[in-house]
């Protein structure tokens, strides 16, 4: 069993940054893929990014490439989210999730409570 806790959402102007966080418990987190994913109210939750177990290949989705890098730090058991030039449309909870099933757009076994992140225009 894993449990993943993120952090660092919160309420940022459009143009912003904000880094979210994701900390995993149990000593197996260098053997999972880890993914972030999104959820705007009304909305179905959409992939936003992943990355390898060893980190030397990450994800994107084309809304977020280029604006948004994941990093993962095994030592800590925490995986990133940098999330730059923040658009309103950005505004949503985001979710952590852990060992992905088939590839990394999901399905994965492990996902943690979310954080909020909205941003204003």
């Amino acid at each position: 069993q894993v449990q993943l806790v993120e952090s660092g959402g919160g309420l940022v102007q459009a143009g912003g940054s904000l880094r979210l966080s994701c900390a995993a418990s149990g000593r197996t987190f260098s053997m999972y893929g880890m993914g972030w994913f999104r959820q705007a109210p009304g909305k179905e939750r959409e992939f936003v990014s992943a990355i390898s177990r060893r980190g030397g290949n990450t994800y994107y989705a084309d809304s977020v490439k280029g604006r948004f890098t994941i990093s993962r730090d095994n030592a800590k058991n925490t995986v990133y989210l940098q999330m730059n030039s923040l658009k309103p449309e950005d505004t949503a909870v985001y979710y952590c999730a852990a060992n992905w099933v088939a590839g990394p757009t999901g399905p994965y076994n492990y996902w943690g409570q979310g954080t909020q992140v909205t941003v204003s225009s």
